[in-house]
């Protein structure tokens, strides 16, 4: 049962940092560029998800105005961006989310968006369409019960599915994605099987991490030590995906490299998932210009600067807060994740989840290679939550890893 909520549902975001430092020198390793962006181009949002790492609800006090919207539009293809996805909140409920659209697709980038379907109506489908949207993912986390429950509004279940059809009949290739959590974890397959029926053409899951609201509800989040869980199901389910012509995608935080992930990755260069791509092959922008390496990453500590203060390509190339991982070693991971037989290759995985787990990065539990590891050595690790969250968008409390002898 998830407990009450403590915090404001929909708390307003604090005004964008700004006039934040850059190095005056721009090294080699800087000089990669960002294939992918993800925007937020409104925190405004029309549910009230458990699960909502931004928490949004409200609109953020200082977002950007079309023109800069526009402008940001140009600066990316100049990066080398080859795609990007409109975020929110829910992106539709900006008034110029069509416009945004029409310019990324006639600047040559494509263009695609992922919501939670309560609103997106026939006609704004049809809008979407025409303005050059190539592909929207819905997300469904559970059957209609704990959807609803996890979405923070009766019937946004029945909006979703209704958004499914809107989609269809606007002629939009439609995909999905899917939080893994306590709640819904014995409904995943059947889960799967629904949205294979609406004939989806990828899906991509990942695990619930603690991150803004998540966080501030424990009930949710799964132990480390069921990943065991997690990663053979989602395995069980790859062949059935290869029949119904549907991509598999899992999310960063779902791996790695534990016996099932080159199935779970078949589509992936080596058919393993590699080190966080945060400030290297991705690129997080939030709907007020703050650039961060990874969408997902807490603002306050990930945020490099502001696209009203300086060039896009002068805060990617020159913050810090982009840079980490171009400078991350070895020598810089922590715990199991440092002795890691894998650790050059993967430095520990998703950085996301790890630093609004713990407030650092470096020793990331939610590994399946690290929990066999372990339960060989009759260990599992739980979490223990030692700090609560303020309660601002893309916040976190802090938790501990507790290892305790393995119990079936």
């Amino acid at each position: 049962m998830i407990r009450p909520r403590k915090l404001p549902i929909a708390p307003v975001a604090l005004p964008a940092k700004r006039k934040l430092p850059l190095a005056g020198d721009v090294r080699a390793q800087d000089g990669v560029r960002p294939i992918y962006a993800v925007w937020e181009i409104t925190l405004a949002c029309d549910l009230a998800c458990r699960h909502c790492g931004s928490r949004a609800g409200k609109a953020r006090p200082d977002e950007l105005s079309t023109a800069e919207c526009l402008d940001l539009v140009r600066q990316m293809k100049e990066l080398g961006v080859f795609e990007v996805t409109l975020i929110g909140g829910e992106a539709y409920l900006r008034d110029d989310w069509v416009d945004i659209i029409r310019e990324v697709r006639q600047s040559g980038m494509q263009c695609t968006m992922t919501t939670g379907g309560r609103g997106l109506t026939l006609e704004r489908a049809r809008a979407a369409k025409e303005a050059g949207i190539q592909s929207i993912s819905i997300s469904i986390d559970g059957l209609r019960e704990s959807h609803d429950m996890q979405r923070g509004v009766k019937g946004s279940f029945d909006s979703a599915m209704e958004a499914f059809d809107n989609l269809r009949e606007a002629k939009i290739p439609v995909a999905a994605n899917t939080q893994i959590n306590k709640v819904n974890l014995h409904e995943i397959p059947e889960v799967f099987e629904l949205l294979a029926s609406k004939k989806i053409h990828g899906w991509q899951f990942q695990l619930t991490t603690a991150m803004g609201r998540a966080g501030d509800e424990t009930n949710m989040l799964l132990e480390p030590w069921q990943v065991l869980d997690v990663i053979p199901m989602l395995a069980a389910l790859k062949p059935k995906a290869d029949a119904a012509k549907v991509r598999f995608f899992p999310g960063n935080n779902i791996g790695y490299y534990g016996p099932y992930e080159a199935i779970l990755r078949a589509a992936f260069p080596g058919k393993h998932r590699g080190s966080c791509g945060a400030g290297r092959s991705t690129l997080g922008i939030e709907a007020d210009g703050s650039i961060k390496g990874c969408p997902s990453l807490p603002t306050e500590s990930y945020v490099g600067g502001n696209v009203r203060d300086a060039p896009l390509k002068d805060i990617w190339e020159r913050a810090a807060a982009l840079r980490f991982t171009r400078d991350q070693k070895v020598e810089d991971l922590r715990g199991f994740c440092r002795t890691c037989y894998y650790a050059e290759e993967c430095k520990a995985g998703c950085n996301w989840t790890t630093h609004v787990l713990l407030g650092y990065i470096g020793d990331n539990p939610y590994c399946h290679h690290r929990a066999l590891e372990l339960k060989e050595q009759g260990i599992r690790e739980t979490l223990r939550k030692v700090e609560d969250a303020p309660g601002l968008p893309f916040d976190h409390g802090r938790f501990e890893i507790v290892r305790e002898p393995w119990a079936e």
